[in-house]
Formats: structure tokens, sequence, C-alpha cells
């Protein structure tokens, strides 16, 4: 694969030329055009591992994001400067610029919006909306075809965020968050069409790209030279820079939901600090004596958990920025098939019992499986209320059904389109909304509260 061809400047919806007189890269306006969505602004009120606990902070979808977003910097810095560094012969000057300048800023970008189309109460809310419809197969099937149904089936908060970051909403401007095609190809792990899901493979374990978005997915192939490996189904290997958003979020997610766990006492501090310790002495054996004597300095218990915590992390990053460069070759080519952290954490005890620790303690915790089913139900509940009606002409809909669709934001609704569209508004609407305002509109049409709120 040419490095050269990786990347794009060239904006989703936009045939304008680069604006040369802004002093940021069009990547650094990526970063920028992300933070300030409102898209990514919702993300402070969507579930990361555990529901809102009160006085306690935890991590929300916006806060992992943002670290998530700091470690994958951290891995494009490293990569493009190696990049830089070693295909000299084969880079142009311009190129060259890229990987030392902006790379980081690409993964960076990618990796704030990668749960961007994550909808309220996390993978259970992604449960909920593929069960409606399977559930109300009966009554739904016969208006759509084989492949929208399923995408509704199927429906993948990674696809779901290809929607949202190129989709034209009713009112808005085309092509969405306009992103650069080299944000949105670093985000694209699993780059098919939801028919062709195969958990066999890594690129097909789920999918990428609704029916509505196919063109402007193609459209993000062209521009950064991925590799096609079926045009029916549409399947693809994956872009090269996503392994580094990959990386940047399980490295995350793996620590981080584990200083929370302490943070909520579900993990005692002796036990957090051990086994922190025994993962960076993993990486280098040198550092247990000044870490122990750092710790002695330190009387506070989440401080000395975020100061292990922060070397866990540097530690990773170094580990799968290292495992990248061993590998490149065989990842410009598509011929790569592992994800970086599993590589990392293969022979490593450590990993290992924080894996098991956070599966058996963390992810089904009470808590945790308590808002996994009330989101389950809150989420299905609002597309029965919308979905049914939706689907219908105007002149067939009842008066209370009529009253169910003037609740949906008008950008979201799709009237002059066929009923494959005006569902995936509903969708977007549903999915959109924060697990806070998702709850209190539940609350509102079941009848559990009634009252005139503005």
């Amino acid at each position: 694969m040419d490095v050269n061809q990786l990347y794009s400047s060239k904006r989703s919806g936009s045939t304008a030329p680069v604006n040369s007189s802004d002093t940021r890269t069009e990547f650094q306006r990526d970063f920028d055009r992300i933070i300030f969505s409102s898209a990514f602004r919702r993300l402070q009120n969507k579930t990361q591992v555990f529901p809102l606990p009160g006085s306690v902070f935890v991590h929300n979808r916006l806060t992992h994001s943002l670290e998530v977003a700091s470690v994958g910097r951290s891995l494009g810095a490293s990569v493009g400067e190696y990049i830089a560094d070693h295909f000299t012969d084969q880079l142009t000057a311009h190129s060259r610029e890229f990987y030392k300048y902006s790379l980081y800023n690409v993964i960076s970008s990618a990796c704030l919006c990668h749960d961007i189309g994550n909808p309220a109460f996390g993978h259970s809310g992604e449960d909920a909306i593929a069960s409606f419809f399977i559930k109300n197969e009966s009554d739904l099937r016969s208006h759509f075809k084989e492949k929208e149904w399923s995408d509704l089936t199927n429906f993948e908060g990674n696809a779901n965020a290809i929607r949202i970051l190129t989709q034209q909403q009713q009112g808005k401007s085309e092509g969405g968050l306009m992103l650069t095609y080299s944000t949105l190809s670093s985000i694209a792990k699993y780059p098919c069409e939801s028919i062709a899901k195969n958990k066999a493979f890594i690129h097909r374990k789920k999918f990428g790209f609704f029916q509505s978005e196919k063109a402007a997915f193609e459209d993000i192939v062209r521009h950064t030279a991925m590799i096609r490996v079926s045009e029916e189904p549409a399947i693809y290997l994956r872009h090269p820079f996503v392994w580094l958003v990959e990386a940047a979020d399980d490295i995350c997610y793996h620590i981080i939901d584990l200083e929370d766990a302490h943070r909520l006492g579900i993990i005692d501090h002796h036990s957090c600090i051990e086994i922190l310790k025994e993962l960076i002495a993993s990486f280098d054996r040198n550092e247990t004596d000044k870490i122990q004597n750092r710790l002695q300095e330190i009387t506070n218990r989440n401080d000395r958990v975020s100061y292990l915590r922060a070397k866990a992390i540097y530690f990773l990053t170094t580990q799968c920025a290292g495992i990248y460069k061993d590998h490149i070759s065989d990842i410009l080519e598509g011929k790569h098939s592992r994800p970086l952290f599993d590589i990392v954490s293969a022979d490593n005890p450590a990993i290992r019992k924080i894996h098991d620790f956070s599966v058996e303690n963390i992810y089904n915790h009470r808590s945790v499986i308590e808002i996994e089913n009330a989101g389950y139900n809150v989420m299905y509940e609002l597309l029965s209320h919308f979905i049914l009606p939706v689907i219908k002409e105007k002149d067939t809909r009842t008066k209370a059904e009529e009253k169910a669709i003037r609740l949906i934001p008008g950008q979201f609704l799709y009237e002059q389109q066929d009923i494959y569209f005006r569902v995936l508004g509903v969708i977007d609407y549903v999915s959109g909304m924060t697990d806070n305002y998702a709850t209190d509109l539940y609350r509102k049409i079941k009848g559990i509260d009634i009252g005139m709120t503005l």
C-alpha cells in the first residue's frame, strides 16, 4: 500500500478547496469540530460502565473519549515519526510533513469520536434497538429491503457513528460535521455492510455503515486507499490507522475501569495498588523501587491509584506503538489481523488478572446490570412509541400516533422519504438521547411523571 495515499485533507460533503489561510491544519480543525459538536457534548450524560454514582466521580462517555484521544495522540506521534523516518525513500515532502506533524491529530480526532454513535445505556441500548425490530418482524419486515432490514436487526454503534458524522439532517448542512476522510477512515473498525458480518474475521465482527451511508463510505474508501475485499457484499480491509485508535480505546478502558472501581469501593485499595504495580513491573522491573518510593510520598488513596494508572498507560502505549512498528509491513498490506493490545496482553498475567477481575466484578456488578436492564426497557419502549406511527402514511395515522410524531424534533423527520429513512430518523433521535433525557421522556410518555416542563 502506498503510504502517500493513506490520508486526505478533503472533507465529506464538501467540494471547497482547503482553507490555506487558517493557521490550523485541516486535521486540527477536525478535532475542534468534534469538540464543539452537540453529538460530542451529549456523551457527557451517556454511561461508560457505571451508572451515575451520585457524588463520586467516575467516567462517562465524554471523559472516556477525551482520555482515549490523549492516548491516541501519543500513539499517532510515535508512529508518525517512525513512518517519516523509515519510509523516507517512499514519501513525498508533503507526506513526510503529514506523518511527522499531523498523523497524531488524525488519530486523536478519531479517538475523540470513536463512541459518538453509541446510544444511551451503551450496549444494552444497541441491543434494545436491534431487538425491537427482531421481535416485531411480523409487522415490520415487509416494509424493508433485505439489506435495510439487516441494518436494523443488527443495529451497531460503529455504523451509527459514520451516519452521525456524515449525514445531512433535515435543515442542516450537507456532509454532517464535514470531517476529513482521514479521520473518518480511522474509526472504521468494521468496514463492511451489515449482511457481511462474520465473527471469524476481525474486520467483519460487526459492521461499519448503514445502507443510507454506503455512498458516503465509498467516498471515504476512494480518498484513503482502503483495500476492497468484495464488491457484493461490500467488504474492505481496515485502514492502517484504525489499529492505533483501537489500541488507545483498549488501553483506556482496561485501566480506567479499574480506577473507577476503586473509587466506588468495588476493589479494595491494596488489591488495586498491587495489580497495577504487577502490570508496570511486567514491562520494567527497574521501576519497582522507584514506584514504591513515590507511593510512600503520596498519602491520598485516589492519587496513589492515579499515579499508577498514568504509569500503566504509559507502558501500554509504548508497547502498542512498538508492536505497530514491528508489524507495519503486514498492517500496510492488509495482512495484520490481531489487535495491538491483544498482542501485548497475550503473555502478560497481570493484564489477564485485570481483565478477569473486570469481567467478574465490574461489568457484572449489580449496579451495572440494573442500569443495563432498565436502559434496555427504556430504549425499547421509546422505539415502540415512535416507530409504529412513523411507518404509516400521514392520512392513516390515529390521533394518538399523530401526537407521538409531534414529539420528534423536525431534523429527525423524513416524511417525504421512504420508510427506511423515516425509521432511521427515529433511531437518530432515540439513539442520540442521553441516559437522563431518554429516562425522563420514557417516564412522561408512560404517564409515570405528569406535568409541564420547559
